[in-house]
């Protein structure tokens, strides 16, 4: 089974304070034994989080990065400068990306490969919209953006990757996927990878992402195809943040 993954999501949101009290908090926290933990903070607090989360279990992340190594791209930041302050991994594809920034299957692919260039871990994001889902056809874009990517790697580019299913319809909306809703995409995620490879299947981390807090977390996380979650408003609130990280155990 994969290790179970809990990653924090902050988006545009956070302070130099809040970053210093998750790490406070997980300095000396009681996390269940095997359990991995990240949180993707905004670009400007990587430098502080990088150091405030020195000597806890906390990996720290970025939200996207920039398909380009450097140049005269301004305002954008590179995956070697995502490095530099400590990165480990890097939420790849998030819906909002994909609908607010226009980032599409070829763009996605392209920062996947920016990312793996410089050896962080990218966290591809894959889900579909209500109105997807309404015409039944979840599983086909989901589907579809994961093969985007995965056709284009190599089998040891894919073993690199951790995978996120976050239903758009249920981020930010106050709706959420039942455990079995979600356990059906998970599943087939899962059954698509083992075309690849059944060792790839098995190892892959598949985190779900559709507004997972610490009231449904346990009933999420028991089900078989699915290894963490994305987390995102809860993962501004330490405590709340915290009860799901031990709801992984």
């Amino acid at each position: 089974m994969p290790t179970p993954l809990i990653a924090g999501n902050w988006k545009m949101n956070g302070s130099r304070a809040l970053v210093d009290d998750f790490g406070r908090a997980f300095h000396d926290a009681d996390l269940p034994d095997g359990v991995a933990v990240a949180l993707m903070v905004p670009f400007p607090y990587l430098a502080a989080a990088g150091r405030a989360f020195e000597a806890t279990p906390l990996a720290l992340g970025a939200q996207t990065l920039s398909d380009r190594p450097s140049g005269a791209f301004t305002g954008e930041v590179s995956g070697e400068m995502l490095r530099d302050c400590g990165a480990r991994m890097v939420l790849v594809g998030h819906s909002e990306r994909r609908t607010l920034f226009g980032e599409d299957d070829d763009a996605v692919l392209a920062r996947v490969r920016a990312a793996l260039g410089v050896g962080l871990v990218p966290v591809l994001c894959l889900g579909e919209t209500l109105e997807e889902r309404d015409a039944g056809r979840s599983e086909a874009v989901v589907l579809g953006q994961l093969e985007a990517v995965f056709d284009a790697l190599d089998a040891d580019e894919r073993a690199r990757l951790v995978l996120a299913y976050e239903p758009v319809w249920a981020i930010g909306t106050g709706r959420t996927a039942t455990p079995e809703q979600a356990q059906a995409v998970h599943g087939a995620i899962r059954a698509r990878l083992a075309r690849y490879d059944a060792g790839l299947a098995a190892a892959t981390q598949v985190l779900y992402g559709g507004s997972m807090k610490a009231a449904n977390a346990v009933e999420l996380l028991a089900q078989p195809d699915i290894d963490g979650g994305l987390i995102g408003g809860a993962s501004l609130n330490v405590d709340e943040f915290l009860a799901i990280c031990q709801s992984a155990g």
